[in-house]
């Protein structure tokens, strides 16, 4: 006899479960982390394996324009900033929960996207 105790097996051990990654991404970060909460807090409730939110890194996209529209007159520049924020989140559940764990409502200016790979 083995001293180890026997393992019994899991959804991932019978491989029903697949590896879902959803990728939230936002210029507003209170809306983001709301959504990031909410999912994670619902996939928690279905005991589904959750890794995340993992936050990539913020794309800051920058535009210089000069102030006057013909040149004339002091060079003087107007410069513009827009942050995208993101965050990874890694599922590992069967198909059958994607769906009821992705019915959440979420903010307007969040976009997501869901990919799905066999685990």
């Amino acid at each position: 006899m083995s001293s180890y105790p026997v393992k019994k097996p899991t959804q991932e051990a019978t491989g029903t479960s697949q590896k879902i990654r959803i990728t939230l991404s936002s210029r507003k970060v209170q809306a983001l982390e709301k959504a990031c909460k909410d999912l994670v807090s619902r996939a928690k409730e279905n005991k589904v394996k959750v890794k995340g939110p993992m936050r990539m890194p913020t794309k800051t996209l920058r535009i210089t324009t000069m102030k006057s529209p013909c040149g004339e007159g002091t060079i003087t520049f107007d410069r513009f900033e827009m942050r995208v924020h993101k965050r990874v989140i890694d599922l590992f559940a069967p198909s059958e929960l994607v769906k009821k764990l992705t019915a959440i409502n979420i903010e307007p200016g969040v976009d997501v996207e869901l990919t799905v790979a066999d685990a």
